[in-house]
């Protein structure tokens, strides 16, 4: 979370400034369980969808709640069907508040989240018709990004199937569910 922090803020500088371990300790931190994200249903009307995500902490006396989220990486067709989105499974959602370049204080709302890259391009599977992501490995595998780039839930279902809501580590690939609301129904199959 530190380095992906600091990444994100150094990213965001204008003068791209090194953000110190001491620093970033020394930073107002938040942690907060859930956001608000405005879709359009079906109707054409705005609904809103709450996703919700409590780190290691149970969900009302049960196995925590970490849930997947629809992010914008890329305008355009990028990723095939997924139009430049990618499905990740929320692992913290955060505010931190520091002190930039200028002397006034910035508040960033971030999250970081267990990212996924699309399987065949992106494109709908020609026998299921629905898309397939993998989880990404390496450096990308938990990313640090602004939650403004949160564009609603996503539903995804897991290549082994688990008791748990979160899943218990096992699974590499999932199939993503495209039929949520309207704005998703229509940027894939459209």
């Amino acid at each position: 979370m530190y380095s992906g922090t600091q990444g994100f803020i150094k990213h965001k500088s204008r003068n791209k400034t090194y953000i110190s371990d001491e620093q970033l300790h020394a930073m107002e931190l938040c942690i907060h369980h859930g956001i608000k994200v405005q879709v359009e249903g079906f109707g054409g009307e705005h609904i809103s969808q709450i996703c919700r995500c409590t780190g290691s902490q149970s969900w009302r006396r049960g196995d925590r709640r970490n849930d997947w989220v629809w992010v914008k990486h890329h305008p355009g067709r990028c990723y095939g069907a997924l139009n430049g989105r990618l499905p990740s499974q929320l692992q913290r959602l955060f505010k931190i508040k520091l002190l930039n370049e200028d002397g006034a204080f910035v508040e960033y709302w971030l999250a970081l989240a267990l990212t996924t890259i699309p399987e065949n391009l992106g494109n709908l599977d020609p026998v299921e018709k629905f898309v397939q992501v993998r989880k990404a490995t390496g450096a990308v595998a938990l990313q640090v990004f602004s939650v403004g780039n949160i564009v609603g839930c996503a539903h995804v279902i897991p290549e082994i199937a688990t008791s748990s809501k979160t899943g218990d580590g096992r699974n590499e690939r999932w199939i993503v569910k495209s039929h949520i609301d309207r704005a998703t129904w229509n940027d894939v199959y459209n």
